[in-house]
């Protein structure tokens, strides 16, 4: 039955149908694939390759009606059929405009990161590359990536160094694919985030839809977590690494680029962007307001870059690591050490000893972040103790925020490296379905080897080191900050005192200059031209007045100097005794 806001035919057929019932029609609707050889449904990890002259294969379908070499849509649906009569022809009209309005409310009202979650309460959890909306979200996320295939034993190592095209055929072709009988470990290693890159990878090794939902949806409570999955252990950890002033990579994936949220090439006297003007002015002026923030606490702040890694843990000792730069610097230390044959990575050829291996190097660059905090907080104090000015205690109030906001993104890490090290079998065990009597003998392993937990014990302590050394500097920069203040008050009270001394002295004296400052007619001091008498009784008032206003300290005095006498006597007998 048509729906109640569509227009329909003379036969009740509808001409605006739904986006999935349009994505669901028959072979001569659909997208040809990019080439002739089709993956088929994913089977024991592994996708099957269908062949190109199967029968039921796409390919075979679209033959006829396109080209395999002919460009791909861009997420719309294309009607390929030449329509005959008017009639279709309008329809066909229709139906384009539809689903053009519909597919760009769509990308905008399925933003992310904070900017329009009441649009995205009880949206469809994952994201799956099969399905068509996925790529309609996700395809325009597009990064030349840096990728490494490393592929290692005992005795030997080989590493693959390709594009993003190379790696997405690579990961079609089912043979290519394998790895050789020698390899104990591949490590793929993915600079750069793009979505071409991650859908073959997802249809070649199935990588679960939630594992790739946290990898494009990076929002503001983004932290450190292990999840366990059937096939794969999933782990986001977020990287600290010292960065350079004013620095930024602009080809760096951010969670401004995923999932879209308007149409990549904006239409003239659209109603879009009518729908949304006050969300996208909010965004404007929380960017804004960023931006200024970030530029007033320029200066002699430490600058810390923090992005997330992706760490794909598999049973048959494949490896994933994905990080948002498109480059492998972050990793290069890693697979310098895996072109040694005396390496822990390369002595125990071990799927979790390479996934410790980068746990390790994440803490390490962290550790570097600590360091050069401890010098930061040096450099304040010994200015602080020299004389306090109010510019050292605006950048420790800076030092003091940013400290707080890194220690709440690098406690996860430990959690996550005390989970591995504790509960990895128990959350393995999780997974099996004990209600199923097939599973009742199932062996539990976990991800994790024995070796590799005793490893992770040192990167454990490393965590530990890292936090209680943010603590101690959160405290020590709100202790300098308080000294100044206490300092600032005490140097005041200073003053007030010795201008409450002075009046106090001066006070009496005030009142007998008055005195003698009348006009007498008949005065000792004005009939004899003297102000003899005046000093007479100046004096006496202004030294008792004076001694009265300092009794307290001159009895301070005496004591002090009393107890210097007595500690100085005691040393002395103390030194004639020995």
């Amino acid at each position: 039955m048509p729906r109640e806001n569509s227009f329909t035919d003379s036969e009740g057929r509808s001409l605006t149908p739904d986006l999935e019932d349009e994505l669901g029609r028959e072979g001569a609707f659909q997208l040809p694939p990019r080439r002739s050889s089709v993956s088929a449904p994913m089977q024991q990890g592994r996708p099957s390759m269908t062949s190109p002259t199967s029968p039921t294969s796409p390919t075979t379908r679209m033959r006829g009606i396109i080209s395999p070499d002919a460009p791909r849509s861009t997420g719309l649906v294309s009607f390929l059929a030449k329509p005959s009569t008017p009639k279709e022809r309008f329809r066909q009209a229709v139906r384009q405009v539809i689903h053009m309005h519909r597919g760009m409310t769509f990308m905008s009202v399925g933003s992310y990161g904070g900017r329009n979650e009441s649009e995205r309460v009880g949206a469809e959890p994952g994201v799956d590359p099969r399905r068509a909306s996925a790529e309609m979200q996700y395809g325009h996320i597009h990064q030349q990536c840096a990728i490494e295939i490393t592929d290692y034993s005992s005795l030997r190592t080989n590493v693959m160094q390709m594009k993003n095209e190379e790696f997405i055929d690579l990961m079609r072709d089912g043979i290519a694919s394998q790895r050789p009988a020698w390899v104990k470990v591949r490590w793929i290693n993915v600079g750069g985030v793009s979505w071409d890159v991650i859908k073959a990878m997802t249809l070649r090794y199935d990588l679960h839809p939630l594992a790739l939902e946290d990898i494009f949806h990076q929002t503001g409570h983004t932290r450190s977590k292990a999840d366990y999955y059937l096939k794969h252990l999933f782990l986001r950890v977020l990287c600290h690494e010292l960065g350079e002033l004013n620095a930024e990579d602009e080809n760096v994936f951010t969670a401004r680029d995923a999932p879209r949220s308007s149409s990549p090439e904006p239409m003239e006297k659209s109603t879009l962007s009518k729908l949304f003007p006050q969300r996208k002015s909010r965004v404007r002026q929380r960017d804004a307001r960023k931006i200024a923030l970030d530029v007033l606490k320029q200066g002699e702040r430490v600058e810390v870059d923090v992005s997330p890694m992706f760490i794909f843990l598999f049973r048959d000792g494949t490896v994933i690591s994905i990080h948002a730069k498109p480059n492998l610097n972050v990793t290069a230390p890693i697979a310098h050490r895996l072109r040694q044959t005396d390496t822990v990575l390369r002595q125990s050829p071990d799927p979790s000893i390479l996934v410790h291996a980068l746990l390790d190097l994440i803490v390490d660059r962290a550790l570097q972040v600590v360091d050069a905090y401890h010098d930061k907080i040096d450099k304040f104090e010994r200015d602080i103790l020299i004389k306090p000015k109010v510019k050292i205690i605006r950048h420790l109030h800076i030092l003091s925020g940013d400290l707080i906001l890194h220690k709440r993104t690098l406690d996860p890490i430990k959690t996550l490296v005390y989970g591995l090290r504790r509960y990895d079998v128990d959350r393995c065990a999780a997974l099996i379905d004990t209600s199923d009597p097939a599973n009742a003998k199932v062996p539990v392993v976990g991800f994790m080897s024995h070796k590799s937990k005793i490893y992770l014990a040192d990167v454990f302590d490393h965590m530990e080191y890292i936090l209680a050394s943010l603590d101690m500097f959160s405290s020590i920069a709100e202790n300098l900050i308080d000294y100044s203040f206490n300092s600032a008050s005490y140097d005041m009270n200073i003053v007030m005192r010795r201008l409450t001394l002075v009046t106090i002295i001066g006070l009496p004296l005030t009142l007998l200059t008055g005195y003698f400052g009348m006009n007498f007619t008949q005065f000792w001091s004005v009939n004899n031209n003297s102000d003899l008498f005046f000093w007479k009784l100046a004096i006496p008032i202004g030294v008792f007045t004076a001694i009265l206003a300092l009794w307290q300290d001159i009895v301070g005095m005496y004591h002090y100097a009393w107890k210097k006498m007595t500690t100085k006597r005691a040393a002395q007998m103390k030194i004639k005794n020995n």
